[in-house]
């Protein structure tokens, strides 16, 4: 359920706020699978003269064997990365070991998933004939599967990367289209920006939040701030700087207005450097 939050998401706003949860569900799964690892543990592992760690790595050697393959270190495999992600899960972690690290460490998920299956499927399905266990695991995989491809192949569309002009600027599209204190979401030079509206101006920054890496350009802007709809966090769309106290900084691009028509220039400029923000007439859609 965990891993379903993500993918609905992009594929419909209405789930948006499970992310503001995703994380407290993620350590409850962690608790609910220490809860089981202990049990078995006791149950299967305690009463002999070896540890019972030792014991559930040791206990069955066959490696060689499909149907009598050791699934119990598997599932203790699978339980180390959720308590690596549950004891990582604050914000304290990730502003010090930064997004890209901390995103990378909890996208070991996956791997942890896929332990998972392989575990219940050597171990409960090996001593259990009801279809409805394995007709459920089968369908949890494939609607974690399925809504994971579904999201990829809508957020594809979104990285054609649009060619720049003779003056290197590249026109994402017409000002008109873009919501008043929303934004269009493009691909430039290889990187999603995001291009807002607010009152008669439009600024570009990247689409990249800083906390988690979520959409900016889904979000709005809110008290004069893009917020981001993932988790709340805030930048000035003329600058990319979050307000203080806060440190979070995103890069900004110089965007121009020619003919109702947005240009952006595809060098993103260092984050939290400030863009005199494009303006338009009102109705006309020229600056």
């Amino acid at each position: 359920m965990v891993l379903c939050i993500g993918p609905l998401s992009r594929l419909n706003r209405q789930f948006l706020p499970l992310l503001y949860n995703r994380r407290h569900l993620g350590v409850t799964t962690f608790g609910l699978a220490l809860v089981h690892g202990v049990f078995a543990i006791i149950q299967f592992h305690a009463e002999g003269d070896l540890n019972p760690l030792v014991s559930v790595l040791t206990a069955n050697p066959r490696f060689d064997s499909l149907s009598q393959f050791p699934f119990q270190p598997l599932g203790l495999a699978a339980l180390f990365i959720l308590f690596v992600m549950a004891a990582t899960s604050h914000d304290f972690w990730l502003t010090n070991l930064t997004a890209p690290v901390w995103k990378a460490i909890h996208m070991a998920v996956y791997g942890a998933y896929g332990l998972l299956v392989v575990h219940v499927t050597l171990g409960v399905l090996q001593a259990e004939t009801s279809p409805l266990l394995a007709g459920s695991l089968a369908l949890g995989a494939a609607v974690v599967l399925g809504l994971h491809l579904a999201a990829g192949w809508r957020e594809q569309r979104r990285d054609r990367d649009l060619e720049a002009g003779d003056d290197g600027r590249v026109d994402v599209g017409a000002v008109d289209d873009i919501p008043d204190l929303g934004a269009m979401v493009a691909t430039v030079g290889g990187e999603r920006v995001a291009v807002f509206r607010y009152g008669g101006r439009v600024s570009c920054v990247s689409n990249v939040c800083q906390h988690q890496n979520g959409p900016l350009g889904e979000g709005r802007i809110i008290d004069g701030y893009i917020t981001c709809p993932w988790h709340g966090y805030q930048y000035c769309p003329a600058n990319g700087r979050s307000p203080e106290p806060f440190t979070e900084r995103i890069p900004t691009f110089r965007v121009e207005i020619r003919a109702g028509r947005v240009l952006v220039d595809p060098r993103p400029l260092p984050a939290g450097t400030p863009v005199p923000p494009a303006t338009f007439g009102e109705g006309t859609g020229d600056g």
